[in-house]
C-alpha cells in the first residue's frame, strides 16, 4: 500500500496532486505547526503576466500553534478576505477557457462557513480531487494516530507501521528529510514523486510555470489536468 503525508495547502500547485494521485491512502498532516510564509494558507496566480500571491489572513501565525488550530482572522479589517479574493481571481482569469466550469469550484471552497485554515485547506484539496476523479482514501492525522509525540522521520515511519505501507510517497524536498536505509530497515519503499516541466497556453507569453492547480484548471480542460497527474517519476 502506497502512503502519502502531507501538510494541507490552500490550492496548491499540480506536484502536490500527482503525490495525491499516486498514492492509496493521503494522510492530512494537520496536527503539526503552521509554517509562517509556507503553502497552507496562500498560493500564486497568473496576474497581469507575473505570479502574484493570494492569501488567505490568519490570526496570531504562529509554529507555535498546530494547523489544525490555526484561526482564520476574523478582524473586521480582513472580515471580506473571501469576496477580495474571489475577486481578484474573476478579475485575472475571466477571459480563461475554463472560468465558467473552475470558478463556482474555487468560490464554494472559500464561502465555506469555517474559521479554521486547515478546515479551508483540506477542503480545496478535496474539492480538486473530486473534480478530477483522484480516487484516494483521505486521513486526518489528528483524528487517526495517537502519536505526536513523536517528531519527524520517527513519526513518519509510526504512521507507515500504522498504516501497513509498503511504500511510502514525498514530494522532492523530502530527500533532505528521510533515509532510505531507515525506511528500508522497515520494509517500506521510499519513493520521492518528482514532477516534469509542464507547459500549457495561458494568456501570453512567457510561461509562467508552478502555479496554483487554480491556473492550470483555468487553461485546460479536466482530461488534459488528468494526464498532467502522470506527468512525474518516482525516483
Amino acid at each position: 500500500m502506497k502512503l502519502g503525508i502531507m501538510q494541507p495547502y490552500f490550492f496548491p500547485y499540480i506536484g502536490y496532486f500527482q503525490l495525491v494521485h499516486a498514492v492509496d491512502r493521503f494522510v492530512v498532516y494537520d496536527d503539526v505547526p503552521f509554517i509562517k510564509q509556507g503553502w497552507v494558507n496562500r498560493n500564486r496566480l497568473l496576474i497581469n503576466g507575473a505570479a502574484s500571491y493570494i492569501t488567505v489572513p490568519v490570526r496570531h501565525a504562529s509554529s507555535f500553534v498546530r494547523i489544525r488550530d490555526t484561526q482564520i482572522d476574523a478582524d473586521p479589517q480582513n472580515a471580506r478576505w473571501s469576496d477580495k479574493t474571489l475577486k481578484t481571481i474573476e478579475n485575472a482569469y475571466r477571459r480563461a477557457p475554463e472560468f465558467a466550469q473552475v470558478f463556482p469550484l474555487v468560490e464554494s471552497v472559500l464561502r465555506l462557513p469555517t474559521g479554521r485554515i486547515g478546515e479551508l485547506a483540506l477542503a480545496s484539496l478535496k474539492a480538486v480531487a473530486q473534480f478530477l476523479d483522484i480516487r484516494t482514501d483521505w486521513v486526518d492525522s489528528s483524528e487517526r494516530y495517537d502519536n505526536a509525540d513523536l517528531k519527524g522521520e520517527d513519526r513518519v515511519l509510526a504512521i507507515c507501521r500504522a498504516e501497513g505501507a509498503t511504500a511510502y510517497l514525498n514530494v522532492p524536498g523530502g530527500r533532505e528529510l528521510y533515509s532510505r536505509e531507515r525506511f528500508a530497515a522497515g520494509g517500506i519503499a521510499l519513493q520521492f514523486v518528482q514532477p516534469r516541466a509542464i507547459e500549457y497556453r495561458q494568456f501570453g507569453d512567457p510561461f509562467v510555470p508552478w502555479l496554483s492547480i487554480i491556473d492550470v484548471l483555468m487553461f485546460n480542460q479536466p482530461a488534459i489536468v488528468r494526464t498532467f497527474l502522470t506527468a512525474c517519476d518516482l525516483t
